[in-house]
C-alpha cells in the first residue's frame, strides 16, 4: 500500500475527502450525518476536487463514494431546495448549474477513468453522478431509490435521462412511478451497476477493478470510453466515420505508441496475444 494513503482535506472545505493509494484517488462525499446529501457547498467543492485531480499525477483512477454507511441521499432538501425556492431566479439557476457542472458535465467526459463505489444509501439526485461515472459497483446491502414521487416532485437533474441509459424502460418507469427501493443485487441484475458484492468486500473489489484500469494505456483508455459515449446517439455511418477518426487521433497523440508497440510484440516478437491480456508497457 502506498505511503500516500493519508486523507487530504482540501483548503476549500470539508464536504469532500480525498486519499491517494497507488494511483487511485478515493473521493468521498463527506456529510455522513446527512447521508452525504449534496448541498450547494458540497457541489462546489466536488467540482474543484475533480478539476484538481484531472491533472494530479498521484491520480490515475478516481473512485467516487460516500463517507459512513451511505453513498448519497441525493440533493439536500433544505439547502438545495427550500433555501433556494424563493431566491432570485439567477441565484437559483447558479445553484442548479453548480450541481450539473460536476455531477454529469464533468464526469461524463472526465479525463481519467471513474468508478462509483456505492457503499450504501443511494437516492434521487445521487443517481446522476453514480451513472455518469464510467463504471459502478455496489454493496449487496446498498439501498437504491427514486423516491421523488413520494414527496411531490418528479426526478430532476437529468436523473430520468440517466436512468434510461442503464435500465430497461419498464423497470425505470416502475421505480420512478412507485418510489419503491431496490438493493445492490437487483441494481446489478438491471444494469444500474456492473456487479454487487458483500459490503465487507466492496472496497477490495473496487481496488482490484481500479488496478486493472491502471494497467491500460491511459491515452487509449480515455479515447475508448469517450468514443463509446459519443457514438451512442449517432447513426451507423456517422459512428463509423467518428470511430475511424478517433482511432487515427489516438495514434497521433499516444505518447506510448501503444498500437505500434502491441503490433510489434504480436507480429514480430511473438511475445503477446491480444485476446489473452495486454501488451507489455514501459512505464
Amino acid at each position: 500500500m502506498s505511503t500516500e494513503n493519508k486523507t487530504a482535506q482540501h483548503p476549500w472545505g470539508n464536504n469532500v475527502l480525498v486519499s491517494f493509494e497507488d494511483g487511485i484517488a478515493w473521493v468521498s462525499l463527506n456529510r455522513p450525518g446527512k447521508r452525504n446529501a449534496m448541498s450547494p457547498a458540497l457541489n462546489e467543492e466536488m467540482w474543484a476536487t475533480l478539476d484538481a485531480l484531472e491533472s494530479d499525477e498521484r491520480c490515475g483512477v478516481v473512485v467516487l463514494t460516500g463517507s459512513g454507511d451511505s453513498f448519497s441521499a441525493g440533493m439536500d432538501l433544505k439547502e438545495f431546495f427550500r433555501e433556494t425556492d424563493n431566491a432570485p431566479h439567477v441565484k437559483r439557476m447558479r445553484v442548479y448549474r453548480q450541481a450539473a457542472a460536476w455531477q454529469w458535465q464533468k464526469l461524463l467526459n472526465y479525463y481519467k477513468p471513474t468508478i462509483a463505489m456505492v457503499n450504501g444509501w443511494c437516492f434521487g439526485g445521487a443517481f446522476t453522478p453514480m451513472i455518469a461515472c464510467d463504471l459502478a459497483i455496489a454493496a449487496d446491502e446498498a439501498t437504491f431509490g427514486i423516491s421523488e414521487i413520494n414527496w411531490g416532485i418528479l426526478p430532476g437533474g437529468n436523473v430520468s435521462k440517466f436512468l434510461g441509459t442503464v435500465m430497461n424502460v419498464r423497470k425505470a418507469l416502475y421505480y420512478i412511478m412507485t418510489g419503491e427501493t431496490f438493493d445492490g443485487k437487483q441494481a446489478a441484475a438491471m444494469g444500474v451497476v456492473i456487479e454487487s458484492v458483500p459490503r465487507e468486500k466492496l472496497r477490495e473489489r473496487t481496488r482490484q477493478l481500479a488496478k486493472e484500469l491502471l494497467k491500460k494505456n491511459p491515452t487509449v483508455l480515455r479515447q475508448a470510453k469517450i468514443a463509446f459515449k459519443m457514438v451512442m446517439d449517432m447513426g451507423l455511418d456517422q459512428s463509423n466515420d467518428y470511430l475511424t477518426a478517433k482511432n487515427d487521433q489516438s495514434k497521433l497523440i499516444d505518447p506510448e505508441g501503444g498500437r505500434q508497440e502491441a503490433m510489434k510484440q504480436f507480429l514480430d516478437e511473438k511475445a503477446y496475444r491480444p485476446g489473452l491480456g495486454h501488451y507489455k508497457r514501459d512505464k
